[in-house]
């Protein structure tokens, strides 16, 4: 956690859990200098971690959220913005449903609420017997587009991930991702997130259906739903500067940063919103915000709050 800047106005008692490298984004610098930001790896995701021993019974996910209220506690933090991708999007959830007074609001990228169901599981099976844990991973993160393409980003990543020297802790994690519950999420129901979230997920990618579905569960006029064109399975690498500029009008939304000026990326696009009424009857009229490289577009009014965690 940075020390506090006594030059900077700090909007206490708002916390962000930061995650590389969307938040050393240049633009990002404008938000991140007005709050204290945390970073939180999940156990043994941590750079330099050792390798757990054989035998290693790894946390569930809910077992990690449940793990967040100590460190508020240790942190002396009240209340908190959180943000976070894949599994930290999932943790932060079953969070929030327990602790609802301590989160302001969530940005949840590529959040998938429902638990493996049998299909999906016999799937992934028969793709573990054929192909290595990173290729399985990476088919995680990316779409097949992405993964066919051999980008830059890919092979990067590939090589971050084939010889990441904790891959063992890896594994486990990926384990206990894939064997998480259902959040049980229902609109209007009792187990529904009752702070503002945005769900951000890039056209085309993996978890596209998966973050649709968990829109169509939450409040309407609690939620915002961004989906990113050109982006791919992960928007917050891939398109940095737009879901930088999305989470600056959803803090202004918070009460945060009014006074703040827009970004290149406001100057240079036409603020719209749009409302999408889902096909299904039992889900009433959302806010949808849609992004593309060439005509990008971003709410005119506040979208809703948002917390960041990286795990």
């Amino acid at each position: 956690m940075a020390p506090p800047n006594p030059n900077v106005q700090r909007y206490s008692p708002t916390t962000m859990w930061d995650s590389t490298p969307l938040f050393q984004f240049g633009d990002m610098q404008e938000i991140i200098q007005n709050f204290v930001r945390v970073h939180v790896d999940a156990p043994g995701m941590e750079e330099g971690a050792p390798v757990f021993p054989l035998g290693y019974q790894y946390p569930s996910l809910d077992q990690l959220a449940d793990m967040i209220p100590c460190i508020l506690q240790y942190l002396n933090f009240s209340t908190v913005i959180g943000v976070g991708a894949g599994a930290g999007a999932y943790i932060l959830s079953r969070y929030a449903l327990t602790h609802p007074d301590t989160v302001e609001g969530l940005v949840l990228i590529n959040i998938d609420p429902n638990a493996k169901g049998w299909m999906d599981w016999a799937a992934h099976k028969l793709t573990g017997l054929t192909s290595s844990i990173p290729e399985m991973i990476l088919g995680h993160l990316f779409s097949q587009e992405e993964l066919s393409g051999n980008s830059e980003l890919i092979q990067k990543y590939r090589n971050i991930i084939t010889h990441a020297p904790n891959l063992e802790n890896i594994e486990l994690y990926w384990n206990s991702y894939n064997n998480r519950r259902d959040l049980n999420l229902e609109r209007g129901g009792a187990v529904t997130l009752k702070c503002p979230v945005m769900l951000v997920v890039g056209d085309q990618a993996p978890h596209e259906d998966a973050v649709v579905e968990c829109n169509s569960k939450l409040d309407p006029t609690q939620t915002s739903f961004l989906k990113m064109a050109d982006s791919g399975g992960q928007p917050q690498l891939t398109q940095p500067g737009k879901l930088t500029e999305a989470f600056k009008y959803f803090l202004q939304g918070m009460g945060y940063m009014a006074s703040s000026c827009m970004t290149r990326l406001s100057r240079s696009r036409t603020a719209s919103l749009t409302s999408a009424a889902s096909t299904d009857g039992n889900r009433s009229r959302s806010r949808t915000l849609s992004q593309s490289s060439e005509s990008g577009t971003l709410p005119s009014g506040p979208p809703g709050h948002t917390m960041e965690v990286s795990c």
